[in-house]
């Protein structure tokens, strides 16, 4: 597989919503502490992994919060 090249600098996936959840992962970007803390100093390969590791952990959660489709919606008894 070629190599793409890269014209500009890959940008931290930062949004400005810098609290952490249950697991560790920042709420906004789903980055870990440490990936955080070291994005400056990533080579832009390890930069690609991280964000690809951060879209996955964001259909995971997505994945979690949905609610099952298959389940009968509740209806209370009018009786």
């Amino acid at each position: 597989m070629a190599q793409q090249l890269e014209f500009f600098p890959i940008q931290s996936p930062c949004r400005g919503i810098c609290q952490s959840d249950e697991r560790g992962y920042c709420r906004g970007c789903q980055r870990s502490r440490e990936e955080r803390f070291q994005w400056l100093t990533m080579t832009d390969d390890q930069k690609q992994e991280v964000l690809r590791l951060c879209r996955q952990r964001q259909l995971r959660k997505q994945r979690a919060n949905k609610p099952d489709a298959t389940q009968e919606p509740q209806q209370p008894s009018l009786f």
